[in-house]
């Protein structure tokens, strides 16, 4: 599992929207991954509410999802999104991280499908869920 965490961590670090937004890989294990990103006044979508854009939390969900495809226990290589579908179901609170949860719950041999939450700091009910497919790339 240190492999593959070293991995993700690099995937996640060779993205430089990922350095950007400042995210954090939390938690990776068995095709489960947990990335953070923080508040950060650079990505408001309203500036009247100070509410981080859709955008922003649209990628921290999709590099969540391709983390944990790569961490699945069929250990798949390389993984690029196929279809991404977002809800988002309530703002995220100003000034609170913003935590992403993604689950590879099943694989094929060229696609892996993916759900995910975001959770800010305060609420249990999400600010968005996520389904997704994603390539299967370089089984080892």
């Amino acid at each position: 599992m240190l492999d593959k965490l070293r991995m993700a961590e690099q995937f996640i670090a060779a993205l430089p929207y990922s350095a950007a937004l400042g995210m954090k890989l939390e938690e990776l294990n068995d095709g489960v991954s947990v990335i953070s990103m923080p508040y950060d006044e650079r990505f408001v979508g309203d500036p009247r509410t100070g509410v981080i854009h859709g955008g922003a939390v649209s990628a921290l969900m999709d590099t969540c999802c391709g983390a944990a495809v790569m961490s699945h226990r069929s250990n798949p290589g390389g993984t690029a999104t196929i279809d991404l579908r977002i809800e988002y179901l309530r703002i995220a609170k100003p000034g609170q991280r913003i935590t992403a949860r993604a689950e590879c719950y099943h694989v094929t041999r060229s696609v892996a499908f993916v759900r995910a939450t975001a959770h800010d700091e305060e609420d249990d009910n999400p600010v968005a869920t996520a389904t997704g497919s994603f390539t299967v790339e370089g089984r080892r």
